[in-house]
């Protein structure tokens, strides 16, 4: 019997690798606001000075889903930057076959 084979990621999933990772990125940023904003209503967290709060809410939420993106979406990153290893890679080979040319 025939085993199948297994592939590396599909091409469909290398095509968008960037975006997929902002959007996650992203969202993770809101859900941690979400957060935020319910401690803050809650007065668990410190509301800020004056009309700080929402420069405050947002501060923390970036502090708060930076390190949680960088163990969440670590699968969703390495793709990411393979894809652009690749097209730094492609963009090389065109400027040494363009020199080539020029010779």
């Amino acid at each position: 019997m025939v085993a199948a084979y297994e592939e590396g990621p599909s091409v469909s999933s290398q095509k968008y690798a960037s975006l997929r990772y902002t959007a996650l990125r992203f969202g993770l940023l809101i859900a941690s606001f979400a957060v935020v904003w319910v401690l803050c209503w809650a007065r668990v967290v410190p509301l800020g000075i004056g009309s700080s709060n929402i420069f405050w809410m947002v501060l923390l939420a970036l502090v708060i889903s930076a390190p949680l993106s960088w163990v969440l979406l670590r699968k969703q990153r390495d793709a990411m930057a393979e894809q652009v290893a690749e097209r730094v890679d492609r963009t090389k080979a065109r400027i040494t076959a363009n020199a080539g040319q020029e010779d």
